[in-house]
């Protein structure tokens, strides 16, 4: 029975990859040789802690997990690939003997998606594989579609913030805005999360969030409950569609508008949004007697005396070139 090294490259685009994972060396070999047969890249390993490291190593596109091994079950392999963030998507069939409704259900409650009993018939794995790796293929081309367009997509599990699944794009976006990786969403996601659900119902388009960082900004968008429990309760995996706004074109249509240079174009964008002459100049890396020179030449080339005729004039003019403008 040949197995994959875990350096060697695995052919994803022509090849789903399947980790096997069983402790007795026919039940592995009858299902390595069936799934090979079939076309499928297998990985394979006898016990818990070999799991979980070829699971991390090689992210395989499904798991097929015997429940009863001696050291670490089943069970415990399927919670620790649940719990870490770069295996929490990976579909699990466990394989079992055990048939006693309380062992199923322990399973499904353990991260399970289903389960084959023994003895295992190779033609009614594959059956269940199937539909499964589907469903994974489908959510996989979907996010990467939206990461393509610029929406990046995360799943969060409300009850305590943890980062469940999350694109290329929405690590990069998250990396970005609040420094570097962790297990759980940022607090202040976790927090507007939260105040959604109690009156989910109530809201056909909940308020959004929205992460500033100088003239871009997050934006997050609660989309749908991807896990159990009903929609108003503290529980269950949220699915958040996030995206990034840079609003650079519109500070040059300023400039262009009202023949302004490009720094009086950004201190007329802050003033728009409100900000006063030393935090304009905190956010430019500029003195505030520079920020109000800038500011008295907008005023003179838009024939205004006042910020908050400033701030009206442009906003106007905003609004006829960029009508998705949030001041």
């Amino acid at each position: 029975m040949a197995t994959h090294p875990l350096d060697q490259t695995l052919d994803r685009a022509n090849s789903e990859v399947v980790l096997i994972v069983d402790d007795v060396p026919d039940n592995l070999s009858v299902l390595h040789d069936a799934l090979d047969e079939s076309g499928y890249t297998v990985l394979v390993a006898t016990h818990g802690e070999a799991a979980l490291q070829r699971a991390a190593q090689a992210l395989p596109d499904i798991v097929l997990l015997d429940a009863m091994m001696p050291g670490m079950d089943g069970f415990e392999v399927a919670r620790r690939l649940k719990a870490t963030l770069a295996t929490a998507h990976i579909p699990i069939i466990f394989m079992t003997g055990l048939t006693e409704t309380e062992y199923l259900v322990a399973a499904l409650e353990a991260g399970g998606v289903d389960y084959v009993t023994k003895p295992i018939k190779p033609k009614e794995v594959l059956a269940r594989m199937g539909v499964h790796l589907a469903g994974a293929r489908e959510k996989r081309q979907a996010r990467n579609a939206l990461d393509a367009f610029g929406y990046a997509t995360i799943t969060v599990r409300a009850s305590d913030g943890r980062l469940m699944w999350q694109t290329a794009l929405a690590r990069q976006l998250l990396e970005a805005y609040f420094g570097p990786p962790s297990a759980t969403v940022p607090e202040v996601v976790r927090a507007w999360l939260q105040r959604q659900l109690p009156v989910l119902d109530a809201q056909s388009d909940p308020p959004r969030l929205a992460i500033e960082q100088g003239a871009r900004r997050l934006t997050f968008r609660l989309h749908q409950q991807t896990g159990d429990g009903a929609p108003n309760e503290s529980g269950g995996d949220w699915l958040i569609v996030m995206r990034e706004v840079s609003d650079a074109t519109i500070i040059e249509s300023m400039s262009l508008s009202f023949k302004l240079t490009a720094r009086e174009a950004e201190v007329l964008y802050w003033v728009v949004k409100g900000k006063i002459n030393r935090d304009i100049a905190d956010i430019l890396g500029a003195s505030p007697a520079t920020v109000k020179k800038h500011l008295e030449r907008v005023f003179a080339k838009l024939g205004v005396e006042t910020r908050t005729a400033a701030a009206g004039m442009a906003m106007n003019r905003i609004r006829q070139l960029h009508p998705q403008f949030e001041g």
